[in-house]
């Protein structure tokens, strides 16, 4: 397949680089020339916990020079999702497909706005991923799935074709006709400890050493499930427990989640379309979310430290 990554970032790289790696035509879309640079003059470095490959794969800072691809990956953070999509309609043509692996929730109707709901189709994936240094991305692969699906439940071609390319390339994924479900499935790991690491600024080794921290964790989560049951939305996920377990699972002791890592880069966060998303879905269901509530505002608090209002 002819495969546009828009936002290769730590998990971006990842995908791309192991779909290139598997031979697919690849193009990584990163505003960071430096990153850019890197690529294209050394190649992409792709290492896990028994590998480590350098990937030939063509990186750029400008979608608008690249023409139609098959399938538009988009992996920007989520508050940057319609303007990155706006920025690259020249590779959306009449068989594209347009498909979000972002954290959260929303993300689709965003892209429906601005490619239609017709070329849009949905996913969450499990997989890790974190950028070492430019051009260099330490992938957490294995046992992780990646899950894809038509936002109105039916199984097509077209989501086949992904299903395989993608677990051609080693990233195992599964075609479901219960889309909805299973984003909120991996939305609960998002809500478990992304905040929490967000908050302390622990890897997940130190973060999964709590038992005070894994407390809160287990208590978002449960709160999110509720709210889950008052939309009538099916989970494959029973146990809070569990979503706090699966999220780290695989993944090695100096992971940072994406959260973490805005932060240390004095980013703003996805915490909206994560725990901030369960308080408005909440709202919606009348469900009381006071654990979620607490996390946003600590993340609020912490993005404001990095430019504060003064007198």
């Amino acid at each position: 397949m002819k495969i546009a990554i828009l936002g290769a970032g730590a998990m971006g790289s990842v995908f791309g680089g192991h779909l290139a790696l598997a031979g697919n035509d690849v193009f990584l879309i990163n505003i960071d020339k430096q990153f850019v640079d890197t690529v294209n003059s050394n190649g992409l470095v792709v290492e896990t916990s028994s590998s480590r490959d350098v990937v030939k794969v063509a990186a750029y800072d400008n979608p608008s020079v690249l023409g139609v691809v098959d399938l538009v990956l988009v992996l920007v953070k989520s508050f940057h999702t319609k303007e990155a999509m706006l920025s690259a309609l020249n590779l959306v043509g009449d068989q594209s497909v347009v498909m979000s692996l972002q954290n959260g929730l929303g993300q689709e109707d965003l892209l429906a706005e601005v490619v239609g709901r017709d070329k849009v189709i949905a996913g969450k994936t499990f997989v890790g991923g974190m950028m070492v240094s430019p051009g260099h991305v330490q992938s957490g692969v294995e046992g992780k799935e990646t899950i894809i699906g038509e936002l109105d439940g039916s199984l097509t071609s077209r989501v086949s074709l992904v299903e395989k390319t993608f677990s051609a390339a080693g990233l195992k994924t599964t075609a479901t006709d219960n889309i909805v479900g299973a984003m909120w499935d991996k939305f609960l790991i998002n809500v478990a400890a992304g905040a929490l690491s967000g908050i302390t600024g622990l890897n997940f080794g130190n973060l999964y050493d709590l038992s005070e921290v894994e407390e809160i964790g287990v208590a978002a989560v449960a709160e999110a499930m509720a709210v889950a049951e008052a939309l009538e939305i099916d989970l494959e996920i029973e146990n809070p427990q569990d979503a706090w377990i699966k999220a780290s699972s695989g993944l090695p002791f100096e992971f940072k989640t994406s959260v973490l890592q805005s932060i240390e880069r004095q980013m703003i966060t996805e915490i909206d379309f994560i725990n901030g998303a369960v308080v408005r879905a909440g709202l919606k269901a009348g469900v009381s979310t006071p654990v979620n509530s607490t996390l946003v505002a600590c993340i609020k608090g912490i993005e404001r430290s990095f430019s504060p209002k003064k007198m």
